[in-house]
């Protein structure tokens, strides 16, 4: 092959700085989650799961599994094209109206995924308003980073949750221009949540858009599950709403809720979103049933318990001196601030104690700072916390990270 050598340099490159990702062959096993079976080369070993996004366990639940049945049996697999030809059916219909209703907005528009949300409608902005600058949190997620670079417009870069250097930005720029705030509720590395209502009264005050990203808050927060916008009551203030279906709503696909008027001219202008083949009609019942079961009381239930879940792990670090990041949300990273260490961390819990979760490296987070990211939920036991701090204590030691910290 041509230009192998090149290649093989950049894998060596990532190699060499210990950052290289190994995926983990994984089968759930249906109502047992977070319990699963790791499969390897040699042979296969059970495993308790620490950090899947599926937060609330909803990709095991039975009236998501049930809708996703029905629909499969009615509809079959894919949709059959994009949403222009023949891939729009009542499925999508339906879950565009959940979701302009569960926001508060009165349209919505579904993507293939999250990622696909953020890159296709902030890349698709600069065309609708000529002169946009975008203004950006320096700890934004890398969709958003790429929608707004494949924008091509004035970009600011904002400190990380800094409302006075936003404001400084804003102020320095023409005021005739049209400008957007991008950001997020809840950041997933770091587990901080985002300045909203702080945010939304300088956007009023600066006549600048607001586009919140809530793909770790939606299903988690607020009393229908909407995100912190929601739980904050700010959530009419936010213009652009981008969410996900693929984690704490347990299925696949992205999304963004707004006016009618901006869903419409996002959805005929957005390359990324007329010329894909659209979510498949399980995909979508899925997803519905899902949002709808976690807007009822039952949800609220399992939101309850998962954050008092969250904040039981957390204090069981703190008390064994585990170097546990401050974290607002149900994100519990802990520091180890090397690469090397925090993937032979991985390793041993997986191999030696059947404990699943996954190193966090540069570029995910800047290098110095690479972590163990933990996302207890509902379905994780007070004995599976006890077991996991004692396997990070016992790793931690043979790794000699104990006589560090002293």
């Amino acid at each position: 092959m041509k230009h192998l050598k090149a290649f093989e340099n950049a894998l060596e490159a990532i190699h060499d700085e210990g950052r290289y990702r190994v995926f983990i062959d994984l089968q759930r096993h249906r109502g047992q989650f977070p319990r699963a079976t790791a499969r390897f080369e040699h042979g296969e070993r059970e495993i308790i799961v620490w950090c899947s996004n599926d937060y609330l366990g909803m990709g095991q639940d039975d009236t998501v599994l049930d809708a996703m049945h029905e629909a499969i049996d009615g509809f079959g697999a894919g949709s059959g094209g994009t949403r222009n030809i023949s891939g729009t059916t009542r499925y999508h219909v339906d879950l565009e109206r959940e979701l302009a209703n569960l926001h508060g907005k009165s349209g919505a528009l579904l993507f293939t995924s999250g990622y696909v949300a953020n890159d296709a409608t902030l890349s698709t902005l600069g065309k609708i308003l000529p002169g946009l600058i975008i203004y950006s949190d320096a700890l934004n997620h890398a969709s958003m980073i790429e929608g707004i670079r494949r924008s091509g417009v004035d970009r600011r870069i904002f400190r990380h949750n800094d409302v006075e250097h936003l404001r400084a930005l804003l102020e320095n720029d023409d005021p005739a221009r049209p400008k957007l705030i991008a950001f997020e509720s809840v950041y997933s590395m770091d587990g901080d949540v985002g300045p909203i209502e702080d945010i939304c009264d300088l956007a009023d005050q600066f006549n600048a858009l607001t586009y919140l990203d809530e793909v770790h808050a939606v299903g988690m927060y607020g009393d229908e599950g909407a995100g912190l916008a929601q739980r904050d009551e700010v959530m009419h203030r936010v213009d652009i709403i981008e969410g996900t279906l693929g984690k704490a709503y347990g299925v696949m696909g992205g999304y963004i809720a707004a006016h009618e008027t901006v869903i419409d001219a996002i959805r005929s202008t957005a390359s990324g979103f007329i010329f894909t083949t659209s979510t498949c009609p399980v995909m979508a019942a899925g997803a519905l049933a899902s949002i709808r079961k976690l807007r009822s009381d039952e949800g609220r239930e399992k939101r309850k318990l998962h954050q008092s879940q969250a904040a039981l792990l957390k204090q069981k670090f703190r008390e064994n001196n585990l170097p546990v990041m401050d974290s607002e949300t149900h994100i519990v990273p802990l520091l180890v601030g090397d690469p090397e260490k925090c993937k032979a961390l991985s390793d041993t819990l997986l191999f030696d104690f059947g404990i699943y979760v996954q190193p966090i490296n540069y570029p995910t987070v800047p290098k110095g700072t690479e972590r163990l990211r933990f996302t207890p939920g509902p379905v994780h036991t007070e004995e599976m916390m006890n077991d996991l701090v004692a396997a990070l204590l016992a790793v931690w030691k043979q790794l000699g990270m104990d006589e560090e910290a002293a």
